[in-house]
């Protein structure tokens, strides 16, 4: 696989079924994935993008065809491995932030650490520098209903980089915010791509979000193709 290139997704199809009538929302889709880039995936309501983004992740499988990390087909490998390679090598962030109640903004960004086998005390270290990243340094001991829904959702990004994974997929991040919101989760992923070299597939309609990406993907009538 060239160097530049981190996911690169064959021939993927998944169909799902609707009461006697298959329903192909994915028609054999190929795809390669920029490291260090920002690739957006557009296109209407129902036309299959978070189904995609869904197997470029590893959270679904597909009927048929592959997923390539570092020229690792991910679907080979059993439920437990998938999981395995999801915590070390992916983020993900969705339009709803998903962050358990009981637990502060730097609890739940170290959660995941935690499962990955850190200490408590090194996890909400680092937990406590990716709240600082995502400019929340003085929310770090709120819980979730104590934030805005912005700050809830940089809070979602921060956890999505706790084990400093090497793509961070993100459904609609800024689809349940207002337009200043959305514009801080923006520039967010435009600092993280630029300062630390994170990849990002995301999925969205926003337009100034496109406007920053590097690479553009529309998916239509079951297929996907770089704008």
């Amino acid at each position: 696989m060239n160097d530049s290139i981190i996911l690169h997704a064959e021939s993927l199809i998944k169909t799902y079924q609707s009461n006697k009538n298959k329903l192909e929302v994915l028609k054999s889709i190929s795809l390669d994935i920029s490291a260090k880039k920002i690739s957006v995936i557009v296109g209407a309501s129902g036309a299959g993008k978070s189904t995609l983004l869904h197997l470029l992740g590893g959270l679904d499988r597909p009927d048929s065809g592959s997923v390539f990390f570092n020229d690792e087909n991910i679907f080979k490998l059993n439920d437990d491995k998938l999981a395995k390679f999801r915590n070390k090598n992916a983020g993900f962030v969705f339009q709803f932030h998903h962050l358990l109640p009981e637990f502060t903004a730097v609890e739940n960004v170290a959660i995941p650490l935690m499962i990955n086998g850190k200490s408590l005390n090194d996890s909400l270290s680092h937990g406590k520098e990716l709240i600082n990243l995502v400019g929340l340094s003085d929310r770090s001991d709120h819980k979730p209903a104590e934030l805005s829904g912005g700050e809830q959702q940089r809070v979602a990004v921060a956890r999505a980089l706790a084990n400093d994974p090497s793509i961070i997929f993100a459904d609609e991040p800024t689809g349940n915010l207002d337009s200043a919101n959305s514009e801080s989760i923006n520039k967010i992923i435009v600092d993280l791509r630029d300062k630390l070299g994170k990849t990002f597939v995301i999925v969205t309609h926003n337009l100034e979000l496109m406007k920053l990406a590097d690479e553009v993907f529309e998916m239509k009538d079951g297929n996907c193709l770089r704008k």
